[in-house]
């Protein structure tokens, strides 16, 4: 199994010998590698089992690496960074000649990032590379918000953990596409849409979904998945389908009579959205690993962070819905 610890400098070393290392940020933990090393990159779909047409983010810790990483940088991406970043905000930009096609599934731009984790940023820091990190899971299953959650999905496939505790954001950056001054996202995360627009334009277009090459991450419409079954909707309608006894359940702040105490997570009893999206995924996991037929989950207010939480809800249940 996989060390945990927070040396930083025996996970440089390696990284630099083209070994992969978790890192924690402020979405969820990374599995990481150099992304300049394409060896070194193929074995981050080795380990998850990730599909090559699916592309990674480079993440690295200043806007002046970010240069070196995109071919060109647009005057919009360094006012959004003045705001956003460090944080949860991937931009995709025209990539350099130095980033391997691998990376970026063949497509001429790629998705970057400035974490904002203070360890994750340090080791950025000492490195000579960025970092190409996807979420550090099986593909297609529930993201990593604990040093723990890696360890237990894939500690025999990488050396060293780096544990930064439990992620304070707790879902997947917001990415965003560049264009003039109008910006598409193609992924919602855990920048809200609020706080984009108080800087630029966003467009009318801006969710897709897609089930082959996609231009960033997390664009599949079947992903995050827990193992059991998930229902999305009403959960007093969606409890009369069900036997009561064998269900999870998922909510904002409310519990539901007939469902065992020990089945039934409430995300932010407060009603906060924010709150809610830094518990989701442990939610899931947690409720995963229960003796249970059915999670049933209930769509959050589509507001802030409540529409990051309702794109992932949806991805999990949508093998269900369609009869995979």
């Amino acid at each position: 199994m996989a060390d945990i610890g927070i040396d930083l400098l025996k996970a440089a070393t390696y990284l630099t010998q083209g070994d992969l290392v978790a890192i924690p940020t402020e979405t969820v933990y990374g599995l990481a590698a150099n992304a300049y090393d394409e060896a070194a990159v193929v074995k981050i779909f080795e380990a998850k089992n990730r599909p090559a047409f699916d592309p990674l983010i480079v993440h690295t810790h200043s806007m002046e690496e970010v240069a070196s990483i995109a071919r060109e940088v647009p005057e919009v991406a360094y006012q959004l960074a003045e705001r956003f970043m460090p944080g949860p905000l991937t931009l995709i930009l025209p990539k350099s000649e130095k980033v391997p096609l691998l990376v970026t599934s063949g497509h001429d731009s790629v998705g970057v990032r400035i974490p904002r984790h203070p360890l994750t940023l340090e080791l950025l820091k000492q490195l000579p590379f960025p970092l190409a990190a996807p979420s550090a899971n099986p593909f297609g299953y529930v993201s990593p918000t604990t040093a723990q959650h890696v360890q237990d999905q894939l500690g025999e496939k990488l050396p060293y953990i780096i544990d930064g505790g439990s992620c304070l954001v707790g879902i997947e950056s917001t990415i965003i596409r560049l264009d003039g001054n109008e910006v598409e996202v193609l992924r919602l995360g855990g920048l809200a849409l609020e706080e984009l627009e108080e800087v630029v334009n966003v467009s009318k277009a801006r969710i897709k979904t897609s089930s082959s090459n996609p231009a960033a991450p997390g664009m599949l419409s079947s992903h995050y998945s827990p193992r059991k079954k998930v229902l999305l909707g009403a959960i007093e309608a969606n409890l009369k389908k069900v036997d009561a006894s064998r269900v999870g359940v998922i909510s904002l702040q409310q519990a539901f009579p007939g469902v065992p105490e020990d089945h039934q997570i409430q995300l932010s009893p407060a009603g906060d959205v924010s709150e809610a999206a830094k518990s989701l995924f442990a939610a899931l996991r947690a409720l995963d690993s229960l003796d249970l037929d059915v999670i049933l989950a209930e769509p959050m207010p589509e507001q802030g962070l409540g529409r990051a939480i309702n794109d992932r809800l949806q991805r999990a249940s949508f093998q269900q819905k369609n009869g995979e």
